[in-house]
């Protein structure tokens, strides 16, 4: 785990229009609270922030905040970022200590090629992305990584199949899934002979409507003929 150092300035001025300025000056609102401490109204360069927390240990850097004369020892917690341009609004510290069991999600990355899922056209759908994780700050790793080399269709990777660092303990679930093998998605095809079938019975139809109306051409033939008939033989 890396650990970096961020100079803070206590003091900020607190309420939307105050932050608002802040931002425009490339400053981001921040608060430190945690182990007895009140909290503390904090502003921190943007640029050094992103720079903290842009490392290999991403979110969860150890971060040394600077206050004045004091310095605590910190991690980055509940950032809240703008909608559109996903830039940190503000963000929580909150003081850890170095021997002190803390709570971090940390990223899973696949490692290896799935070959029979490849080569039966499945597909490889990863399910969970970050593992929530218990370790002393220190020990917590920049990521996991889940091994699909073995995964075949139908099967999984799972919680309990990832090798955590020693020192570094889950609550989640084992059996849940973290990558799973899927089949290849089924196409829609019509039956064989569905679409002959079809144009059979429209054929047949056509075939039926022309007899019905030849039958009934023929029967009105032979009712004008028995018609004229009785006309002559009672004139006579």
């Amino acid at each position: 785990m890396e650990e970096v150092t961020l100079t803070a300035d206590l003091g900020r001025p607190v309420g939307s229009r105050p932050s608002r300025r802040l931002r425009a000056d490339g400053k981001v609102p921040a608060v430190l609270y945690g182990h007895g401490t009140d909290p503390m109204a904090l502003a921190v360069d943007g640029r050094e922030l992103r720079n903290a927390l842009t490392g290999d240990a991403g979110l969860n850097a150890l971060i040394t905040l600077r206050v004045d004369s004091e310095s605590h020892l910190a991690m980055a917690r509940h950032l809240q970022r703008h909608p559109v341009k996903g830039t940190v609004d503000h963000v929580d510290f909150v003081i850890v200590r170095r021997d002190e069991i803390v709570t971090a999600d940390v990223p899973i990355n696949l490692v290896g090629e799935a070959i029979e899922v490849n080569q039966n056209d499945g597909i490889v759908e990863q399910q969970l992305f970050t593992l929530t994780i218990k370790a002393k700050p220190l020990e917590i790793p920049a990521s996991l990584e889940a091994d699909i080399s073995g995964l075949i269709i139908g099967e999984a990777v799972r919680v309990g199949d990832l090798k955590l660092p020693a020192g570094v303990e889950t609550e989640v679930d084992p059996e849940e899934a973290v990558v799973v093998g899927q089949p290849p998605a089924a196409a829609e095809v019509p039956a064989p002979g569905e679409g002959e079938a079809a144009a059979e019975g429209a054929e047949g139809g056509e075939a039926a409507a022309e007899g019905e109306g030849e039958a009934a051409a023929a029967s009105g033939g032979g009712g004008e003929a028995a018609a004229e008939g009785g006309g002559e033989g009672g004139g006579e």
